[in-house]
């Protein structure tokens, strides 16, 4: 028989301040209890709920749950990605989800191979989003921005630095030539796509020999979520008004990659409905956390309260 879990429910949500003041999961937040401040952003949100002996390389833990191979070999995340120069520099605009169908992603995959075999690495189409390097088990590497650090900013403030990262200077420069130069790419723009103009480094290490997380389940879509949940051995399961109406107690629900209008117009009765039987753990990727119990419902004065400060 399963344990009841001691850890709440927890949400795990957008940023706060993208939930406007009239946004429902606002009244929530007037009646709930403050917490510490928790993990901001996205890598240490999942580091909060998982731990391994190395850290969490995201490129072999998503290419062993994609291709189960990733022992036995250091891996590279190298995900396609859209670059864009402008007056300061050249920003990164996006990384991963660029609507990229298999097929193309083999075509722009093709003149790339080479170049990165010659280096001693390989380069595998895990996924039409989720691409990556796989280098020699020793394989000692610089430090490699996160998507999640460079987004929108100056590509060159995030390149590997150093002698150690020359190298890694000189084939991404190649890369991005070879892609620029793509058919798939011109056939893209004609569609009013972005170019997949530049491939995205990150995540870098060797799978890890376990990994340990006191959660219970896990309710989501995220690929490295999933990756985790998997090698702490944990039931993941997609994400779905079914699933999320299920959670428990010690479950996460992943909806930090929702934007906050869909959350109040898709989720928001099945998470009243969580809220009116079990305590929510409310964790907001910018890192504030709450935790709202059915009985707060009944709070009513700190509604007024907040009000009569607002007057």
């Amino acid at each position: 028989m399963h344990k009841p879990s001691s850890h709440p429910l927890e949400l795990w949500l957008p940023d706060l301040p993208r939930f406007q003041p009239g946004h429902p999961l606002r009244s929530w937040l007037l009646r709930a209890d403050r917490l510490e401040q928790g993990a901001t952003g996205y890598l240490a949100g999942l580091a909060s709920h998982f731990v391994a002996p190395e850290g969490l390389p995201a490129a072999a833990l998503t290419r062993d749950l994609l291709a189960g191979d990733a022992a036995g070999a250091t891996w590279l995340c190298a995900d396609p990605a859209w670059v864009q120069p402008d007056l300061n520099g050249v920003r990164l605009l996006a990384c991963g989800q660029l609507e990229l169908s298999m097929e193309e992603a083999q075509a722009l995959a093709q003149p790339l191979l080479p170049v990165f075999s010659e280096a001693g690495m390989s380069l595998a189409v895990s996924s039409a989003d989720r691409w990556h390097l796989r280098l020699p088990l020793e394989t000692a590497l610089p430090v490699f921005a996160s998507p999640e650090q460079a987004l929108g900013e100056d590509l060159f403030q995030h390149l590997p630095q150093g002698d150690e990262g020359r190298r890694w200077r000189v084939l991404i420069n190649e890369v991005q030539v070879l892609l620029h130069q793509h058919p798939v790419n011109a056939a893209r723009r004609e569609r009013g796509l972005p170019p997949v103009n530049h491939l995205w480094l990150w995540g870098g290490g060797r799978l890890p020999d376990r990994v340990s997380s006191a959660l219970s389940g896990v309710v989501g879509d995220d690929l490295l979520l999933g990756a985790l949940a998997r090698q702490a051995g944990l039931t993941m399961r997609p994400r779905s008004l079914a699933s999320v109406a299920a959670a428990a107690a010690g479950e996460l629900i992943d909806l930090q990659d929702l934007p906050a209008e869909t959350i109040a117009a898709t989720w928001w009765p099945s998470l009243q409905a969580l809220a009116q039987r079990q305590p929510l753990l409310l964790a907001f990727a910018s890192g504030e956390r709450w935790l709202h119990r059915p009985w707060h419902r009944l709070r009513l004065w700190r509604r007024a309260s907040s009000n009569r400060s607002a007057a």
